[in-house]
């Protein structure tokens, strides 16, 4: 990041009104490898007016941000502490009054800042999918970094918010923080190793860096790892419950997406190898008079429009064993696995969040139990948080859909590094993503994740 000497082109005012001469080509101790023709058309819009000066002298903000270049290679960027202390000697240099020296640290400074930015956005494959693009990070124009900068009513809190990423994010990186700086006063469960530790935190930012900050709307987070999920609005959290996630033999995925709507008095689709194993053997055994005491039914195939069919015509020796496939559908009812709700979003496993009748599950430590779905503790809180103000008519009517005046982003996540401010714990790896950092699928279809 700090490797070539990069001219500066542009005139930049220390104060409202006075502008100032570019330095020269012998001054150009303002060094980066990625800066783009962005900055000058930045500074061009606002007519060179100065972003991080302040009548000639640093800002709280350019102090601000100094102290966070300070500690970026936390970040990722590892050349932030040497470029805090070229910014710290540019800063130095401002009692010259001399106009290139001005110009040389507002330049520097904007430099620091999109590089910092950058470094925090940019893409990164830990295993995550994206059921729908618009969540997929993409690194930001230095002119787009430095305009949101400039907008917003306080620069030194804005730097300050983009810094900080996300609550998830934030603590994790205090707990990186003290390990590196004070090792022998940090508290480490699930491994003694420091390196070890160290290792696992840096997956563990990289995957919480994914996660959306203050600038988003309303975001459901689900953790696998821990089998927690929080509601969160802006960055600030808002709720949280546990959650049932898949078994280690069918993990539930990372994926990034966006419910749109909720259906309510959802089917289930009961998953093809629970028809083989259990509903075909209790029907020789019962007759078929099993599927009408638990409000099954069987159809022709799995299309939208795929129609009901006589269970007497379907061979159950057949399915059984193994030769033959049929789809069983369950009613919506008191005792349906999918309970009374059920959150849809886009992703290729044919996963999602919903309800189910058996609570008592969430009593247990281990709730990796699903095929793949998530299954919540308490479905209607979280409706009634993803709803909002959307209107919702009662009706018993089967898979019905209500739209949401506004699209909520979930994003399902696996933290297995967890900071309290004194302790570290690492927790079990069940899914086997620390040390392959691989996604396997976790549901064969839609039909088999619940």
């Amino acid at each position: 990041m700090m490797c070539a000497a990069l001219p500066i082109v542009i005139a930049i005012a220390a104060t409202p009104g006075t502008a100032l001469a570019a330095p020269g080509a012998g001054q150009a101790a303002i060094v980066a490898s990625s800066a783009d023709s962005g900055l000058n058309a930045f500074y061009g819009a606002r007519n060179f007016r100065p972003l991080w000066l302040s009548h000639g002298a640093a800002s709280p903000a350019a102090k601000r941000l100094i102290a966070i270049l300070k500690r970026a290679d936390l970040d990722g960027m590892n050349a932030g502490p040497a470029f805090a202390v070229s910014a710290e000697q540019a800063l130095a240099r401002l009692g010259s009054g001399r106009q290139a020296d001005l110009s040389a640290a507002e330049h520097l400074l904007s430099i620091g800042w999109v590089e910092y930015v950058r470094a925090l956005k940019r893409p990164t494959d830990v295993g995550m999918t994206y059921g729908d693009m618009s969540l997929a990070p993409m690194t930001p124009s230095g002119a787009a970094i430095l305009s949101a900068a400039a907008a917003a009513p306080s620069l030194k809190a804005h730097i300050a918010a983009v810094s900080n990423v996300n609550p998830f994010y934030s603590k994790l990186r205090d707990g990186y923080a003290a390990l590196r700086s004070s090792p022998s006063k940090v508290a480490l469960t699930g491994t003694r190793d420091a390196s070890t530790a160290e290792a696992r935190l840096k997956l563990n930012l990289e995957r919480t860096r994914l996660l959306p900050g203050s600038d988003a709307g309303k975001s459901i987070i689900v953790d696998a790892a821990s089998q927690r999920l929080w509601m969160v609005d802006g960055g600030k959290l808002q709720g949280s419950m546990r959650v049932i996630v898949g078994k280690a033999s069918e993990p539930t995925p990372m994926i990034a997406s966006v419910v749109r709507s909720v259906i309510l008095n959802p089917y289930w689709n009961v998953p093809v190898d629970l028809v083989k194993g259990r509903i075909a053997s209790n029907i020789l055994s019962q007759g078929t008079g099993y599927l009408a005491t638990r409000k099954y039914d069987v159809l022709s195939d799995w299309t939208e429009n795929a129609r009901l069919v006589d269970p007497g015509t379907i061979d159950w020796k057949a399915v059984a064993a193994g030769r033959a496939d049929v789809r069983v559908r369950q009613l919506p009812s008191a005792t349906n696995a999918m309970g009374a709700v059920k959150f849809p979003f886009a992703n290729r496993y044919g996963v999602y969040l919903h309800d189910t009748p058996d609570k008592a599950l969430f009593a247990q430590a281990n709730r990796m139990l699903s095929s793949g779905c998530v299954r919540l503790e308490d479905a209607s809180r979280l409706m009634k948080w993803v709803i909002g103000d959307t209107p919702v008519v009662p009706t018993g009517r089967p898979e019905q859909s209500v739209k949401l005046a506004t699209p909520v982003a979930v994003y399902i996540t696996y933290l297995t590094a967890q900071w309290d401010g004194a302790k570290l714990a690492l927790l079990d790896d069940p899914y086997d993503r620390d040390s392959s950092n691989s996604n396997r699928p976790a549901a064969k279809s839609a039909a088999a994740a619940k």
